[in-house]
Formats: structure tokens, C-alpha cells, sequence
């Protein structure tokens, strides 16, 4: 439909398996939501992940916040499959940047998603990881940027930009969507990627839908719910 990947962003099996040969050509998924899907063990559904998707890219994150401990983590998750991988972000919690670990581990072969990615600078900064690589990934929070009141479209645009201007081989991914329309904006700002829930994904077929004819489906929703909930004036 657009010349772009949509990636599952989520935790539902059940749901991967319903889409995963047709619009989800990717999975990522985070500790936080893993916790909210009420998940334990890390471990175990991570490698659920892998089998219910073996054949795409599955972006599992670290979670630990010393490099040291990162780096064995990110060792041992790459260990779990040949489609996986490493979401690391781009400081740990401190601030302190992981520019150095991102690249020792693109070296020894682990294929990288960088998370939590927000300003063009520290795209910059950490750029010369990707020279002379291939198929990582660069995660923008667009709608997190959105929600600082920053156009997400034209931040995107810039990293795109950027990513040309030096000819890195690295795809740069619309994370974090709020609404189907960033689909559209991901296309236009040039991503390769956009991660997208359960909820926006089922959006999709509404793009292109004529305007009178869901107008009048809203009005019979608001009557419908109405009726159903039993109100009188």
C-alpha cells in the first residue's frame, strides 16, 4: 500500500499470528510493554516472540543500566535468534551516551536498534556506528516529540536527511504512533519503518474512506450507544 514497513508494536501472540503474513513485516516490543501485558518472565515470552514470528525482524530491548551488564545481555538475546534485534537505548539512565557499546556490538555482527532517539544531535552523534554497515535501525520517537508541541514529520524529515547526506545504511523508524494519519507522515518525511499497536493497525483500512459515509457512522454509533445505555431526558 505505501512504500513502507509496518512493524508490530506489542506483546499479543495472538494477534501477530493473525497478521503476521499479511501488513506486519516486523515485531518490537519494550519491558514496559511487557509489564503491562503482565509478563514475568522475560526470557520465555522473548522466545515466544521468536516462534510465533521466526522469519522478520524482532527487536528485543536490554534493560539493564551499566554498559557492562548491557552488553551481556545484548549478547545472550542475540543468541536467541538470527531475525532478532538488540534495542539499545541511546543513554542509559544517567544520560551517559551509548555510542561506545552500540558500536563495539555492530562490530562483533549483532544487529542494532537504537531506542529512544529524539533530537537530530544525538543522531549525529552516534552516526559514525553505522558507517560501512548494514540493516540497523535508528528508532525516532516522533509521537513523543509530537507531544512536546514539535512538528514530528519535519523532525523525521531531518534525520532522513541526514542519514542521505552521509549515505548511512541504516533504516530510520516513526516510533511510537499516536494516530493512522503518522502513517501517512511517515511516508512523507521518508521512514522506512513505522511501528504501529494493535489499535492503529486495524485503522488502517479507514484510510481513504469516503467522509460522509463515516460522518454517518458516527452518528449512528453516538444513537446506537445511547439507546443501548438506556438514557432518558
Amino acid at each position: 500500500m505505501y512504500n513502507i514497513q509496518i512493524f508490530y508494536d506489542g506483546v499479543d501472540l495472538e494477534f501477530i499470528s493473525k497478521n503476521k503474513n499479511n501488513l506486519i513485516k516486523g515485531i518490537t516490543t519494550n519491558p514496559t510493554l511487557m509489564n503491562k501485558g503482565e509478563i514475568k518472565d522475560y526470557e520465555g515470552f522473548s522466545k515466544m516472540l521468536i516462534e510465533a514470528f521466526p522469519n522478520g525482524p524482532l527487536s528485543l530491548e536490554v534493560f539493564s543500566d551499566e554498559f557492562g551488564e548491557m552488553r551481556e545481555q545484548a549478547l545472550k538475546i542475540n543468541s536467541w535468534g538470527s531475525n532478532v534485534y538488540i534495542k539499545i537505548p541511546i543513554t542509559n539512565s544517567k544520560g551517559v551516551s551509548s555510542k561506545d557499546l552500540i558500536k563495539d556490538l555492530i562490530d562483533e555482527g549483532v544487529k542494532i536498534n537504537v531506542t529512544a532517539v529524539f533530537t537530530l544531535e544525538q543522531f549525529k552523534y552516534i552516526s559514525e556506528c553505522f558507517e560501512n554497515t548494514e540493516n540497523n535501525i535508528i528508532s525516532v520517537f516522533c509521537g513523543r516529540i509530537a507531544d512536546s508541541g514539535i512538528n514530528p514529520e519535519i523532525a523525521a524529515k531531518s534525520f532522513v536527511d541526514f542519514k542521505n547526506k552521509e549515505s548511512l545504511n541504516v533504516n530510520v523508524l516513526w516510533a511510537s504512533a499516536r494516530e493512522i494519519y503518522n502513517l501517512i507522515q511517515a511516508v512523507n518525511a521518508g521512514c522506512e519503518i513505522i511501528t504501529l499497536n494493535e489499535t492503529l493497525i486495524e485503522k488502517i483500512k479507514n484510510i481513504g474512506k469516503d467522509l460522509n459515509s463515516f460522518s454517518l457512522e458516527t452518528v449512528k454509533m453516538f444513537y446506537e450507544d445511547a439507546i443501548n445505555a438506556g438514557y432518558k431526558i
